[in-house]
């Protein structure tokens, strides 16, 4: 195996969390629109934000490992 050149795993995640925790708060958002049809709350902004932030860390260092795969090969 030869030796990994260009970002890192983490740098690459540093640089994709900003757009993947917006994403993840839109994602959060629309679950609980369509939750709401089942008589749960709407998430408001703060929240729904919150949310995202939180589930975009572990789905971002993910998506970065997967990233520097394609890097690799």
């Amino acid at each position: 195996m030869t030796p990994q050149s260009g970002w890192s795993r983490r740098r690459i995640a540093i640089a994709l969390y900003p757009l993947c925790a917006g994403a993840m708060a839109v994602n959060v958002f629309f679950a609980s629109l369509i939750t709401s049809w089942l008589g749960m709350p709407v998430l408001g902004t703060a929240a729904s934000i919150a949310i995202g932030a939180m589930i975009a860390v572990p789905a971002t260092y993910v998506f970065a490992g997967h990233i520097r795969r394609l890097m690799d090969t």
